[in-house]
């Protein structure tokens, strides 16, 4: 399942997805991903929760983003839970590859039954209506 965050700069996204993972680690009986880009989340996120700076692996648009999200779920098979803080820094702005991004992120969850939260620094009206519909207002 692919979920979206979605809000403008300084509407509350980043300390949402702190209470998620923390929650998701507490809830989840395999291993729990937050995916960032730089190192801001360090002491906000619980230590068992696996952090990973993008910015470590020279991630940069949507389709390296998506070949390493398979393949954090090709090697862990207990991988429950993948959040992602600052969606648009990683993989840039462009909602059209962005749409066929969770396009391929839904068929890849359904395949991993891993739960996917993006955060998206967007106003909801301006997102297409494919991914309104997984969308949640901060």
């Amino acid at each position: 399942m692919v979920k979206l965050i979605v809000g403008k700069k300084g509407t509350g996204k980043t300390k949402k997805l702190i209470d998620l993972s923390n929650e998701a680690v507490e809830a989840s009986n395999g291993n729990v991903y937050v995916i960032e880009k730089g190192s801001k989340l360090t002491y906000d996120v619980t230590h068992k929760a696996r952090l990973i700076d993008t910015e470590q692996y020279a991630i940069t648009g949507y389709d390296s983003f998506y070949g390493f999200l398979s393949g954090l779920c090709a090697a862990n098979y207990d991988l429950t839970d993948v959040l992602v803080d600052s969606t648009f820094k990683i993989g840039g702005q462009n909602i059209d590859e962005f749409s066929a991004f969770i396009e391929k992120i839904n068929t890849l969850a359904a395949k991993t039954t891993t739960q996917f939260t993006f955060l998206v620094s967007a106003d909801e009206k301006d997102l297409p209506d494919s991914l309104a519909a997984v969308a949640e207002k901060v």
